[in-house]
């Protein structure tokens, strides 16, 4: 998709009826108005999605059987598997395997480790602003397999990674590459095509994987396309529910010797039945993408669907983040409030996720967030005091930020109504 400073929002009549189909959009659990600007922490709720996992969970019998609620469970689980391999992910009809955990994190894990105990090589590539369950189970499978560990390093004005330093570690017995398809700080898009290309000259055989958890609930993933031997998703980020994580591996991966019943097939990587209401949400969730995509188009196949509806989620929600950047002659963006600091920024042709990076001068990042919530917004603060964050704050030139993560659900309004409650904190505190 070609992104452009042009603002293209949904139409209003479409932008509520999206509102309708999640929980807790302008008010929080307890009925109090609020905005919800922490959706990289977990996102809004698609209800579909709860209310799938709900009806299902009633259900006793097992899907192992033969009796007709058994198969109507197979069933449910057969197509929350296509959607996952072949509409999420993208991948063709019988091409790799799905891996199935309780978290993504725990998904990236196995990948890994499957892949640092198999293929040859003497050294591992990772980048120094990865989510910690792709960093440290690089860090850890190198040191148990005696693989160096190679770490490119963050480019501070971008809040990514430069393509060239990413491939200055790569050499022919390099065996492993793992990049994020986005970062859950900046919004920084990794051109994850390019890189496996030029990345692949250098080295054919090489194993690549990559990190969507954050970019899925934001854009199209193509595993096919990006020619990837691995990925994965958490649903609670993606619209959908909490306790499973789903991960694709390539053909040559899946067939590596891995976690597995022995007399389960070559291809399989799932321990034990993995909940069917949970493939059940996940169902929900692309049939909701698939019916935003079928305002714009008329197509009936169901992954072109969910492209489009994909495509369309981008769009608004570039559109949210420029507005939200530059705002209006009435109420000023975050690039305009005096006292608000906007890290890791880029200009507005420029594609990245809904994500922005910000401080408040005379306040700590920790106490803004408190500030924020005072007020009706709930934001994060990413900091070099956490575990999850230290890292990758740091290699980008901060000791922290407060992240504001929208979604495409939310509206102009919603924008608005946050950056005034921004003026009034930066006003009050500001120095």
């Amino acid at each position: 998709m070609y992104i452009t400073s042009e603002k293209i929002f949904f139409d209003p009549i479409l932008q509520a009826r999206i509102k309708d189909r999640f929980y807790y959009v302008n008010e929080d659990y307890l009925g109090r108005p609020r905005q919800f600007f922490e959706n990289s922490g977990g996102s809004l709720r698609l209800k579909a999605a709860v209310e799938e996992k709900a009806r299902l969970e009633k259900i006793p019998d097992c899907p192992e059987r033969m009796h007709d609620v058994s198969m109507m469970l197979k069933e449910v689980k057969a197509k929350g598997i296509r959607d996952i391999m072949e509409v999420i992910f993208g991948a063709k009809p019988g091409s790799g395997a799905l891996v199935t955990e309780l978290t993504a994190s725990q998904v990236m894990f196995q990948i890994t480790r499957t892949i640092l105990e198999n293929a040859p090589g003497t050294n591992a590539v990772t980048t120094s602003i990865e989510h910690p369950s792709a960093y440290d189970s690089m860090e850890l499978y190198c040191q148990r397999t005696g693989k160096e560990f190679r770490v490119a390093q963050g480019n501070p004005a971008t809040g990514g990674v430069d393509l060239d330093e990413i491939l200055r570690h790569i050499d022919k017995d390099t065996c492993l590459l793992s990049v994020m398809s986005a970062s859950n700080v900046s919004g920084y898009l990794f051109d994850i095509e390019t890189l496996v290309q030029e990345a692949r000259k250098i080295n054919p055989d090489l194993y690549i994987i990559s990190d969507a958890v954050q970019h899925m609930p934001h854009g199209v993933l193509d595993v096919e396309k990006c020619q990837l031997d691995g990925c994965n998703f958490a649903p609670y980020k993606a619209f959908g529910i909490r306790g499973c994580g789903y991960g694709y591996v390539s053909d040559r991966v899946a067939r590596m010797p891995h976690h597995k019943l022995l007399a389960k097939a070559e291809k399989e990587w799932e321990l034990g039945t993995f909940p069917h209401p949970n493939y059940a949400a996940i169902s929900a969730v692309v049939d909701y993408v698939c019916w935003l995509g079928s305002q714009f188009s008329q197509e009936t196949d169901r992954r072109a669907l969910f492209v489009t509806g994909m495509d369309r989620i981008h769009l608004q929600e570039h559109s949210l983040l420029v507005h939200m950047m530059e705002g209006t002659p009435e109420i000023p963006g975050l690039r305009h409030i005096p006292g608000v600091n906007v890290y890791l920024d880029s200009p507005d042709d420029v594609d990245r996720d809904l994500i922005s990076a910000i401080g408040i001068q005379g306040l700590d990042f920790t106490q803004a967030v408190a500030e924020y919530y005072k007020r009706g917004v709930t934001v994060f603060d990413r900091v070099n005091t956490s575990l999850y964050s230290k890292r990758i704050v740091e290699s980008l030139g901060l000791t922290g930020a407060i992240r504001v993560s929208p979604l495409h659900v939310h509206d102009t309004h919603d924008i608005d109504q946050f950056l005034e409650v921004t003026a009034d904190i930066a006003r009050t505190f500001a120095r």
